[in-house]
């Protein structure tokens, strides 16, 4: 028998498979991890089929060495799609493979744990007589005793029982009277604290919404999308769709957008389900990750919560895929491969059979557009629970703040209500999207702004140690006494960001309470976990953060929501600012009003007249897909083009210029006398919007691609021209994330 295997390296030029011998011994399968001889060295690869006969002289085929699990790693579906994100991301197959996987995997970094175990080995009836022969050790006795139910007992819990108990035990072992043996010790992930409330009474439109999910159960159905205002119940939706496929004798995959959101959903859904629900995220340790995967992979976990990378979870028999807030952009990856787990999501359920439903209060651009083309079939739940009244909105134009004299970071409308909500004993959340103190460091006399020494970025300062840190690369410098460019001492820090927040909030309302929720705050294992709990148990009247605390979280008691800069996202240099905004606000303003008590929102603002900002006051979330849809379309920006870019990279500017003329001259130069070109609508070679990450100068190649089928041709073609040979790192983007 032999093997075609994939060996893992990232390399264009291993980018197919190698055939190897499966020796009768290993009892080789299609999906297992296995180590070959390759070259002169070892490396692990991926088996992709088996084959009776080989393609050349079988003698100078090479065995495979060893098989790294007994079991088969890779699901034949997820092989199947490993296979298309090779063709869609256009990237050697063994980076699609590595998705599928654990990291920690690669190379043996994580193994099973185990932990030592003892068990009496006599029957109950002969158990008085063991106690009574070990009279003179009172240890032994005692062992005897607490393993007397005939259950295993971990030992490091006999340690806690039973001081030095190491000789008393292993003579009790060698007695034949206890078996020590090892037993699998599974690293579980923090749950939180877990409920079992009754299933709430569901609301006509909860009902509505699950009579057109649940016959997608059977297969063969168009993605859903589900546009549900903020605290309309689309979590109820969720869990009763879950149940019903575990009901069917199938499993679900639900995806969320931020960490923060996941202690949230994984305490509801525990509460329904207990054990049989798995976590998959970037937080958990490189243990716990390995054995939830291993815990999906046997089956013993129908349920997978988690984020971006749950997609490729290896669940068996899938009935259900959803993504919970599906307009994030964090569900675009920003690392290569470059996938977009909305796309991999649909794509999975139509391979395996399972309904796949995208969820949001402000759907993006692109999946309501597909519900209006009738890719997607659209379901709608414009009203709260309950009938809840969305909350009150009020726009602050803080340029007539200024002209009042107030140069504060609050309106008066904003402190106002931050007094009132206080006073009657609620909660407020503020939103400000940007961590730190300040933005930016600037002396008043010359002007110079502090930047990164190795991005084209300015620092950011921060107040607790007094730093200036860049968010890019994360160099850390101290606060400068004098300008470094005119040595004058009058340096300030400009700006806000949340530390600055979190400082005036102290001041105005000592004894509220105040809880910062951001990058810096939340960096240690369990921080949103905490930091959450002690927000809902009132241990602080104000949250405030960064674009985190802005959707999805559920806290009853919060009535007033402020958003501090909220045109912030509108000056980005992306096509999408104006979608983010919107988005941002309206489920910034979402987080209010979810009790009992009626929500009120201010939004502050220097652009009050902006169209996002406006329809986000009103809520009305088709006007605004109106409006943007319109002005996609008439300058051809996504969904009616793509935007691909080479990003190429070099420790000098001119070199990864020259890379990016190069690869523009290439292009024009093969297609300008093709059809093809025509595909092209735009290009353009030029420094990045950043021009420095990481002390590597950033130079692009942009262009705006009409969709059409030829399109793919200039794709493949494209990726072959990033593999090439330049004097900089060249990677092509296909509608990135980010275009800075």
């Amino acid at each position: 028998m032999y093997a075609e295997i994939i060996v893992d390296i990232a390399s264009e030029e291993v980018d197919r498979v190698f055939t190897y011998r499966a020796p009768d011994t290993l009892n080789i399968q299609p999906g297992m991890r296995v180590r070959v001889p390759f070259g002169p060295r070892e490396k692990e690869g991926f088996v992709i089929r088996l084959k009776e006969t080989a393609d050349y002289d079988e003698s100078k085929i090479k065995p495979i060495l060893a098989a790294l699990e007994n079991y088969p790693a890779l699901l034949p579906e997820l092989m199947a799609l490993a296979w298309e994100i090779r063709d869609r991301c256009h990237c050697p197959l063994c980076e699609a493979l590595r998705l599928m996987l654990p990291a920690e995997m690669r190379g043996g970094r994580v193994k099973v744990k185990t932990r030592e175990m003892a068990r009496l080995k006599i029957p109950p009836e002969r158990i008085e007589e063991a106690i009574a022969a070990h009279k003179r050790s009172k240890k032994k006795q005692m062992l005897i005793r607490l393993l007397s139910d005939g259950e295993p007992h971990p030992v490091d819990e006999l340690k806690e029982m039973v001081s030095n108990l190491r000789e008393p035990l292993n003579d009790l072992a060698e007695r034949e009277l206890v078996e020590l043996f090892e037993e699998e010790a599974l690293r579980a992930p923090y749950y939180g604290r877990v409920d079992a409330p009754p299933d709430p009474q569901l609301t006509p439109e909860q009902e509505e919404a699950l009579s057109e999910l649940l016959p997608a159960l059977r297969g063969k159905s168009k993605p859903f999308l589900l546009q549900g205002v903020t605290g309309s119940g689309k979590t109820e939706v969720y869990i009763r769709l879950v149940r019903q496929a575990l009901k069917m004798g199938k499993g679900a995959i639900i995806l969320v957008p931020e960490i923060v959101l996941t202690p949230q959903m994984i305490n509801w859904f525990r509460s329904r389900f207990g054990d049989a629900m798995a976590v998959l995220h970037s937080r958990l340790s490189a243990g716990e990750r390995f054995d939830e995967w291993r815990r999906i992979r046997r089956g013993d976990a129908r349920i997978v919560i988690g984020a971006r990378s749950a997609v490729f979870a290896p669940g068996e028999g899938l009935g259900v895929i959803i993504v919970d807030e599906e307009h994030e952009q964090t569900y675009l990856s920003d690392r290569f491969p470059q996938y977009d787990a909305r796309e991999i999501a649909a794509s999975r359920g139509k391979r395996e059979g399972a309904a796949v439903l995208l969820a949001s209060a402000t759907p993006s651009i692109y999946s309501y557009a597909m519900c209006r083309r009738g890719d997607y079939t659209l379901i709608e739940m414009p009203h709260r629970v309950l009938n809840r009244p969305l909350p009150r909105i009020h726009l602050v134009d803080m340029r007539q703040e200024l002209r009042m004299g107030n140069h504060g970071m609050f309106s008066g409308l904003l402190q106002e209500k931050l007094e009132q909500c206080i006073a009657q004993g609620h909660q407020a959340m503020l939103f400000i999207n940007r961590r730190g103190y300040a933005s930016s460091v600037n002396c008043r006399k010359c002007g110079e702004t502090i930047k990164c020494s190795r991005c084209d970025v300015s620092m950011t300062y921060h107040s607790v140690d007094q730093t200036l840190r860049c968010h890019y690369c994360g160099e850390i410098r101290p606060m400068p006494k004098a300008c470094p460019a005119c040595g004058s001492p009058y340096i300030k820090p400009m700006g806000i960001g949340t530390q600055k927040v979190e400082e005036e909030l102290n001041k105005r309302f000592p004894g509220a309470g105040v809880i910062r929720m951001d990058v810096d705050t939340t960096a240690e294992k369990n921080a949103h976990f905490e930091l959450v709990d002690r927000f809902r148990a009132g241990q602080a009247k104000i949250l405030l953060g960064t674009q985190m605390i802005a959707k999805g979280l559920d806290f009853p008691q919060v009535t007033l929501v402020g958003a501090v800069m909220a045109d912030l996202t509108l000056n980005f240099p992306d096509y999408r600012s104006a979608e983010r905004t919107y988005q941002l606000l309206v489920q910034v303003a979402g987080r209010a009003g979810r009790g009992e008590d009626p929500g009120e929102v201010v939004i502050q603002t220097y652009q009050p007249d902006h169209y996002a900002i406006q329809y986000a006051a009103m809520q009305d979330y088709r006007a605004y897909f109106n409006r943007e849809f319109e002005r996609r379309k008439s300058d051809l920006y996504p969904p009616f083009t793509m935007m691909a870019r080479f990003l190429c990279e070099a420790r000098e500017m001119p070199v990864a210029m020259a890379a990016a003329e190069s690869i523009k001259n290439r292009i024009v130069e093969e297609f300008s006398l093709t059809p093809l070109f025509r595909r092209i609508f735009f290009i353009r070679a030029d420094e990045a919007p950043i021009t420095r990450i990481q002390d590597r100068a950033r130079a692009q190649v942009l262009m705006k691609l009409l969709n059409h089928p030829d399109t793919d041709a200039l794709l493949r073609r494209f990726q072959e021209m990033a593999g090439g040979e330049y004097a900089a790192k060249v990677t092509l983007e296909i509608n990135p994330a980010s275009l800075a």
